[in-house]
């Protein structure tokens, strides 16, 4: 009777110990299964993402292709070109072959922009450049207009300021009354320094003094400053400068709004409007030479000083967008076009490169 006990006792320790093994194999070919997973995932996330980085990559040498051929084209830049035209950029892109995914882009004129180095007459001396001024106090005008959010903002604090910040010295010529230099940063919680220079990217300028989050970067509706302004310039010489000509032709709203003399929104919605018109799909006014705007209907006897305005431009903002298996990379450059001293062709220079 004990021996019948004693085995039965052993049976059962022998099947709670082979239970205890089944489960331990179990969870561990469980955890096997999952870590094999997990390194499938990431190894296929990982491959997806250079992937997608050299699909957004293929798409801004396509760009680049295409503006080096429209410099060969045309003298001048405007929205009525392929480049502008969001149909015919994604259609360069379909000679690129991509098993899945797919890759968007859109080509800007950075020149479109008010270039914020302009606004002081550098480096020959640190005053106001005064027709930069102009600028600056009509836009400011112009966005405050459009949102209530913006009523308390001062456009002369703002463009006192962001000369102090250009200025190539920090001392007492603090612009008038509002302006502001190193004293005035280092006293706010966190503290920085003026910069006492030009800028240098282009998210520095929501530091300026008078510069509200919602002013840079837009409120409800309305863009903010960030849209409209840019920290490049064109090339004199084989160099950056900042001469501060905007491209008429390709402009914003805003932008045109700011290059004419104050109290000429209206004109400046038909100025917009008259580069797009357009006969059985085919533009009808020649945008070539920069008094174009004279023959607008209404033009009156406004005058666009002639040292705001152009209507060409070597200096782009290509984004590049790849999607595949749900995710998604983007390439922002900016390219210079210049002509190679050896060859005599045309070219573009990246200027800067952002990815993510």
């Amino acid at each position: 009777m004990r021996s019948t006990e004693i085995i039965r006792n052993n049976r059962g320790i022998a099947l709670l110990i082979t239970i205890m093994i089944i489960t331990l194999l179990i969870v561990a070919t469980l955890e096997l299964n999952r870590r094999a997973r997990t390194a499938l995932i990431s190894t296929a996330a990982t491959r997806d993402r250079f992937t997608l980085s050299y699909m957004a990559s293929s798409g801004i040498n396509a760009a680049m292709a295409m503006l080096v051929k429209d410099k060969a084209d045309s003298n001048s830049d405007s929205l009525q070109e392929d480049w502008a035209n969001h149909e015919k950029t994604n259609e360069l892109l379909l000679d690129i072959p991509f098993e899945d995914g797919s890759v968007t882009l859109k080509i800007s004129d950075e020149i479109s922009r008010i270039q914020v180095n302009a606004l002081v007459e550098f480096p020959e001396t640190r005053n106001f450049n005064e027709n930069q001024k102009n600028v600056w106090d009509n836009l400011l005008r112009f966005l405050i207009s459009q949102n209530e959010s913006f009523e308390d903002i001062e456009p002369s604090t703002i463009i006192n300021s962001t000369k102090d910040w250009l200025d190539s010295e920090d001392d007492d010529l603090i612009t008038g009354l509002s302006g502001a230099e190193s004293d005035y940063y280092e006293d706010l919680d966190p503290p920085y320094s003026c910069r006492n220079g030009l800028f240098s990217y282009i998210d520095e300028l929501a530091l300026v003094r008078g510069i509200t989050s919602d002013l840079f970067y837009g409120a409800g509706d309305t863009h903010g400053i960030l849209r409209y302004t840019t920290i490049y310039g064109m090339s004199v010489n084989g160099a950056l400068a900042y001469e501060g000509k905007i491209n008429i032709n390709t402009a914003e709203l805003p932008v045109i709004v700011a290059i004419l003399p104050s109290g000429n929104e209206d004109f400046a919605q038909k100025i917009y409007d008259y580069r797009q018109e357009t006969s059985d799909s085919n533009y009808i006014h020649d945008l070539s030479s920069s008094e174009w705007y004279k023959d607008v209907p209404g033009s009156g006897d406004i005058i666009i000083e002639s040292e705001l305005i152009t209507t060409s431009s070597d200096l782009f903002r290509i984004e590049s967008d790849a999607t595949l298996h749900e995710m998604k990379f983007n390439i922002t450059t900016i390219v210079q076009r210049e002509k190679d001293n050896k060859s005599g062709k045309w070219k573009c220079k990246v200027l800067s490169w952002e990815a993510g």
